[in-house]
């Protein structure tokens, strides 16, 4: 059935190189090279690594910076505010808008809003009431208002 003499002399030749190779390994000089590359490519790993979370560390001191800024002018907005507040300006415009007083000497008017509105000027382009736009469905007027833009209409006022 099978030859084992035949076989054996056609493996014969592999095995001879197969020992050479792993005598070779055996070698002090390609082992040296072998654990010098391992020791490398573990630095350049550790290297790579390293780069990495730095990065990482610096976006994050980054965004902590920014942050930072941003509830500094929150502080200066809030001081400023703070201010007004303080001011006899403010104090003057809650008194009229909230308590309908007024400064000495001053009389205030009472004007209907339909006789204030009467002499009033109409921008351009305005609708002259309310009443004479049909009343739409939202899905009617928002598409309207999308066609309105795509063709350019009531840009004459531009």
């Amino acid at each position: 059935m099978f030859d084992k003499t035949n076989i054996m002399e056609k493996l014969e030749p592999h095995i001879v190189r197969t020992k050479a190779y792993l005598l070779t390994l055996r070698d002090v000089r390609n082992v040296g090279v072998l654990v010098f590359t391992v020791i490398l490519l573990l630095i350049t790993w550790s290297g790579i690594k390293a780069i990495q979370t730095n990065y990482g560390l610096e976006k994050q001191i980054s965004r902590l910076q920014q942050e930072n800024e941003v509830g500094v002018l929150d502080n200066a907005n809030l001081s400023l505010q703070n201010q007004y507040f303080l001011s006899d300006q403010y104090k003057e415009v809650t008194a009229r808008e909230n308590l309908g007083l007024g400064m000495a000497g001053e009389t205030e008017l009472l004007v209907p809003t339909s006789t204030a509105l009467s002499h009033t000027v109409r921008p351009k382009g305005a609708v002259a009431s309310k009443s004479s736009v049909p009343e739409q469905a939202f899905w009617q007027h928002n598409f309207q208002e999308w066609v309105d833009f795509f063709l350019h209409r009531g840009d004459a006022a531009d």
